[in-house]
């Protein structure tokens, strides 16, 4: 079964004819968990900011660790300014 028709489509990309700055995410996250861990950076480069976000976010909840404030706020900016830095790219190759 392939996960390819199970995807959601940009809906940017559907009405308008350009990719947003989320697209490849969802297939990023896909070749992540199967192992794919070049491919998945390749797709979509802030996928490792995000999900180290997403852990800290998830322990941060159920325990306060001394900096886990700051984590967020620094790994927060890493995501922000690789999506736009990896968009920027795309928009300027491509």
């Amino acid at each position: 079964m392939a996960l390819d028709n199970y995807m959601l489509p940009c809906l940017s990309k559907s009405l308008f004819g350009f990719e947003c700055m989320g697209c490849g995410f969802q297939r990023a996250f896909f070749l992540f968990f199967k192992g794919h861990f070049v491919d998945a950076f390749w797709m979509y480069p802030a996928i490792y900011p995000l999900l180290a976000l997403a852990g800290i976010l998830l322990i941060s909840r159920f325990y306060k660790f001394k900096f886990y404030q700051k984590s967020i706020n620094i790994l927060s900016l890493i995501s922000i300014g690789v999506i736009i830095t990896n968009y920027l790219i795309k928009q300027i190759i491509l």
